[in-house]
């Protein structure tokens, strides 16, 4: 492909899920009729960006495919043809899949950012049916016993909260995702680690420190290896009560990355216990697990008061980037107080 349409040339040996991918996404920004770089300033993007995307130099994140379909014009314009989109979402992941270095991460982040969305979407339904349901009994206010109607106007509330804190909590994991994605994607195609975390210049104080707890050695090992190169201050232990006694003294630490099945005390309980004490219930907990990753045993871990969860065998580039990203809303804390 040559520059003759306005498109940069298709880098060199892509493999064929890239190049299939690529060659859909060109044939949709063929059709915009919006300049290229103005429909980049509207993305967010630079030159360099947009240009990479086009030439399949790099898989551009979600939102960009999304951008995308909802400015090429159609039957309802801003409303993307389900069945194209379906099939770009597949062809980006077949794509992903088979990228060098970070494909099995972005493909594990993403799963869990959906996940939090569905979380939110249903969460947010539960509360508006209930509050449609108080509303419905508000107007039957006299045509009902009055304490049986005030114990279904308590219920109802208490249903709607419930839901309405459910999905601030999910909107915080999203949020959260969303910049570890962002982390992982600007490595893509390089064999670094996600940079450093924002602020963390020389004179920050102390560097953040990571708890690792994990009653086998070797996987301490693994993470040591994979987080120790990139200025954290980590401290292992080997069970539920040594990362206990870690956190007597609490302060300084970013996240504690704590496995689930472990004798004696497992993660569960020991995650309950870091919970009940007041000056370490607030130190994000990232579950580590070999349990699996489906939605119960994810609710299980965010029931448990996880912050977030890493499954096994764990992703190297999912694990530096989720750490990157606690770090840097320690950092973002500490500066604020």
């Amino acid at each position: 492909m040559t520059a003759v349409d306005g498109l940069p040339p298709l880098g060199s040996e892509l493999g064929r899920e890239r190049l299939e991918f690529a060659e859909e996404l060109r044939a949709l920004f063929r059709r915009l009729d919006t300049p290229a770089d103005e429909f980049a300033s509207r993305c967010g993007l630079g030159p360099d960006a947009l240009a990479g995307y086009l030439a399949a130099v790099r898989i551009p994140p979600w939102e960009f495919v999304e951008a995308l379909l909802g400015a090429v014009p159609g039957d309802a314009p801003g409303t993307p043809d389900p069945a194209v989109r379906e099939r770009l979402s597949r062809s980006r992941m077949a794509a992903l899949r088979v990228a060098r270095s970070i494909g099995r991460a972005v493909c594990q982040l993403e799963g869990q950012l959906h996940a939090a969305a569905r979380e939110i979407e249903e969460s947010d339904e539960e509360a508006d049916r209930a509050d449609r349901a108080l509303a419905a009994l508000a107007d039957l206010a006299g045509s009902t016993d009055r304490a049986e109607q005030s114990d279904r106007a308590e219920l109802l509330t208490e249903q709607s909260d419930r839901a309405r804190e459910q999905s601030a909590r999910a909107g915080a994991r999203y949020a959260l995702l969303r910049r570890q994605l962002a982390l992982v994607e600007q490595q893509q195609d390089t064999s670094a680690a996600p940079p450093p975390p924002t602020g963390a210049e020389p004179g920050d104080g102390p560097p953040p420190k990571i708890l690792l707890v994990d009653d086998r050695p070797e996987n301490l090992t693994v993470l040591e290896a994979l987080l120790g190169p990139h200025g954290h201050q980590l401290v292992p232990a080997t069970s539920g009560p040594e990362a206990l006694r870690a956190l007597m003294e609490p302060d300084g630490y970013a996240a504690i990355l704590l496995d689930v099945q472990m004798p004696g005390m497992d993660g569960y309980e020991t995650a309950a216990h870091i919970r009940r004490r007041a000056r370490t219930r607030d130190i994000p907990i990232v579950f580590v697990t070999a349990i699996g990753s489906d939605s119960d045993h994810a609710m299980r871990a965010y029931a448990a008061g996880a912050a977030d969860f890493i499954p096994k065998p764990v992703d190297p580039w999912a694990v530096r980037a989720k750490v990157a990203s606690f770090v840097e809303l320690h950092r973002e804390r500490r500066a604020r107080s």
